[in-house]
C-alpha cells in the first residue's frame, strides 16, 4: 500500500516551490486537479511564492484554453467522455504554452473565453530566462503535455460529491476516470481535506 505523510497546506506550498526551484532556466510545472479542489488557487499560492524569492513565475489556467462551444458541446452539455477527451484543448496549450515559451521565449497566457465563446485576444508574454509556467486544472495528468514537474491533487469519489457543484456533478464520472487512467505524478497529494494533506513523491531512476 502506498504510504503518504501528512504535511501542512504551508508546507504544501513551499515544497512546490522549492521543486521548481531545483531547476535553472525555463521550467513548467503541471497542477493537475479537479476544479473541487482548487489547483489554480494552489499554483498561485506557489507562483507567489516563487516571485518573493525572485523566480519568475505565471499560472495557465486550463479554464481558459477550452475548446469552442461548437466542439465542446457537440454530444451534449453533460456528455462525460467530451469532458474527458474533448472540452480541454490540450494542443493549444502545447503550441501556445509549452513550445513557444521553450522554444521562442513567449507563451500566451489565456486563449479562449468560454462564457462569451470567443477569443481572449491576449497578446503574447515574454519569458525571463528562468520562467517558471504553472499550467493548472482537470485532466492534465495523461494528456501527452511536456511538461517538467507533475503534482496530482487526489480526491476520491465522496470528496468529488461534497465539493462539486450540483450543475457540475456530470463530471465526476470522467475525473474518476481521468485519475485512474493517468500515469503517477512526480507529487500524489491526498486532498479530500485541503486543510490536512498528505504526499507521495515519486522516487526517479538514477
Amino acid at each position: 500500500m502506498a504510504t503518504y505523510e501528512p504535511i501542512t497546506p504551508d508546507r504544501l506550498e513551499q515544497m512546490c516551490a522549492d521543486v521548481a526551484e531545483l531547476h535553472s532556466g525555463i521550467h513548467i510545472m503541471a497542477i493537475d486537479g479537479a476544479d473541487a479542489a482548487r489547483p489554480v488557487d494552489l499554483a498561485e499560492r506557489v507562483a507567489t511564492r516563487l516571485t518573493t524569492r525572485g523566480r519568475a513565475a505565471a499560472v495557465v489556467s486550463t479554464a481558459d484554453f477550452l475548446r469552442p462551444a461548437s466542439l465542446r458541446l457537440e454530444y451534449g452539455h453533460t456528455d462525460t467522455e467530451s469532458y474527458r477527451t474533448i472540452w480541454f484543448d490540450h494542443d493549444a496549450l502545447r503550441r501556445e504554452v509549452i513550445d513557444a515559451v521553450r522554444d521562442h521565449g513567449r507563451w500566451l497566457p489565456r486563449l479562449w473565453n468560454a462564457p462569451r465563446d470567443r477569443s481572449f485576444r491576449d497578446a503574447p508574454r515574454p519569458a525571463a530566462a528562468d520562467q517558471v509556467i504553472l499550467i493548472a486544472g482537470p485532466l492534465l495528468l495523461g494528456s501527452g503535455l511536456d511538461v517538467d514537474t507533475t503534482i496530482a491533487l487526489l480526491m476520491s469519489e465522496g470528496a468529488l460529491r461534497r465539493h462539486t457543484p450540483p450543475g457540475m456533478a456530470w463530471t465526476i464520472a470522467a475525473l474518476l476516470a481521468g485519475a485512474e487512467d493517468a500515469p503517477r505524478a512526480d507529487i500524489d497529494v491526498r486532498y479530500d481535506h485541503p486543510d490536512r494533506p498528505a504526499i507521495r513523491m515519486r522516487r526517479r531512476a538514477g
